[in-house]
This record gives C-alpha cells, sequence and structure tokens, in this order.
C-alpha cells in the first residue's frame, strides 16, 4: 500500500474496555476503506510531557476510559492537534477533556474542570450527567452539514454509552458560541458531539461509535476521521511529487 498512516491512541490501555477492544478493529476497518496501511499506537497519558511525543503521528484519537493517569498529558495532546490542525478523534473521555482544553487554552478559563476530578472546582465545564448512560444505548440527532451528519448520510443514530459525565449545561452557550460548534444532540436537546470550525477534521463524541467495531462494521464516523487523515496524506505525496 501506498499510503502509510499513524494514529496515537491518547490514553490508558486496559483490556476490560469494550471500547479499547473496539478500536484497533475499526481502524483495521477504516484502512480497508481507503486502502491504506494504518498502524495504531496506544500512548499512555503520563508519557506525554511535551508535545515531541505525538508531533510524529499523523492523527490523534483521545480514547474513553478516563479519568486518564495524566489529564495534563492528554489536554497536552489535544491541544497540539488543535494548534497544528492534525486530524482528532475524541470519544467519551476524549469528548470531555476536548471540552476542558478549549475552555483553557481557547477561552482563557484557567479553572475549567472535571467533576470526576476535581468536583469542589469553581468551574466544573464537565459535571455528572442528570441521567448516567452506563452500557446503554441511546438515540442521537446530527445538525444539519455537520462532520458526523455528512459521515453518517443521515440525520440520526442509535449509539452506545459508557459515561457518567457530560458538558455542563451552565457553560454550553458560552462554549459553543465560537469555534468549537455542537454537532449532535440526544432526544432531550443535550450535547452529545461537538466540532471544531476550520479544521481538517476536530470531532469529539460523548458516546462510542467504535463499538460496532465488535461485530465487525466500519464505524462511520471513524471511516470519516481516517479519510481526512488519508487526504491529507495523498495532497502530500502530490506537492512533494
Amino acid at each position: 500500500m501506498g499510503i502509510k498512516i499513524r494514529i496515537a491512541l491518547i490514553g490508558n490501555y486496559d483490556a476490560t474496555v469494550p471500547a479499547h477492544r473496539a478500536i484497533p478493529i475499526a481502524l483495521e476497518l477504516a484502512a480497508a476503506s481507503v486502502a491504506a496501511e494504518i498502524n495504531p499506537v496506544w500512548v499512555p497519558t503520563e508519557e506525554i510531557v511535551n508535545t515531541s511525543r505525538v508531533a510524529d503521528f499523523d492523527g490523534l484519537w483521545c480514547v474513553p476510559a478516563s479519568p486518564y493517569r495524566s489529564m495534563k498529558g492528554a489536554l497536552l495532546a489535544i491541544k497540539y492537534a488543535r494548534e497544528q490542525k492534525l486530524p482528532f478523534l475524541g470519544t467519551c473521555g476524549g469528548f470531555q477533556h476536548a471540552i476542558i482544553e478549549y475552555a483553557r487554552n481557547v477561552l482563557g478559563w484557567d479553572d475549567a474542570d472535571h467533576a470526576e476530578t476535581a468536583p469542589d472546582g469553581l468551574r466544573l465545564v464537565i459535571s455528572p450527567l442528570a441521567c448516567e448512560l452506563v452500557e446503554t444505548s441511546s438515540l442521537v440527532r446530527f445538525r444539519s452539514g455537520s462532520r458526523i451528519a455528512v459521515a453518517y448520510e443521515r440525520e440520526e443514530a442509535v449509539e452506545s454509552y459508557r459515561c457518567r459525565f457530560g458538558l455542563n449545561p451552565a457553560f454550553q452557550e458560552r462554549l459553543l458560541s465560537g469555534a468549537l460548534r455542537v454537532s449532535a444532540y440526544d432526544s432531550s436537546s443535550e450535547v452529545r458531539a461537538v466540532e471544531l470550525d476550520n479544521h481538517p477534521f476536530f470531532v469529539a463524541t460523548l458516546f462510542q461509535p467504535e463499538r460496532i467495531a465488535l461485530v465487525h462494521l466500519l464505524p462511520p464516523l471513524v471511516a470519516a476521521f481516517v479519510q481526512a487523515i488519508y487526504q491529507i496524506q495523498t495532497d502530500h505525496k502530490v506537492i512533494g511529487r
């Protein structure tokens, strides 16, 4: 295969986590869809002490199963992907930390935090969900024209969750009034996915789309993530001729 893609999986691998088992399968299926070779590499959050740890990858995926061993490491990786316009996918914990990174480094909210790890924090942009979503599935509606809607080629889907924390509604309007925008809601109009404008691919979901790979189905959002990386690699090869 002419195109080789290296993807950093930002998180702390745990074989008991269904999403962690699903991710390599999802990427293998996505690789076949673009006829490329994908090399996923697990990057423990505590190893990310500077951007050099993630600088050699073609895309970053901040994976489920938080709290991470190092929130600082996870946020550093997300910041790098956002600023360097490196294709980024965040699922579950990745969604939560993408919100925190944006709040801290774009909005200047230095005290933005996560209720799971800082329950007494003053600005908990990630707070407990009104109803926990642990090993459950529910309907998600996509914003028309969003990257997710384009990836799925439909307006809604039923997706799987394993989480207890989400976007705090008290900060929603201010967080999502700029470049970071809502791209999916649940049936109660609670935010379930966001994406960043003016970026090749920056999407984060509270749900875990990768899990359908466990039954050997290609997750549309993972396919779109890999396609974005593939397109950049292809463009670079053309320019380099």
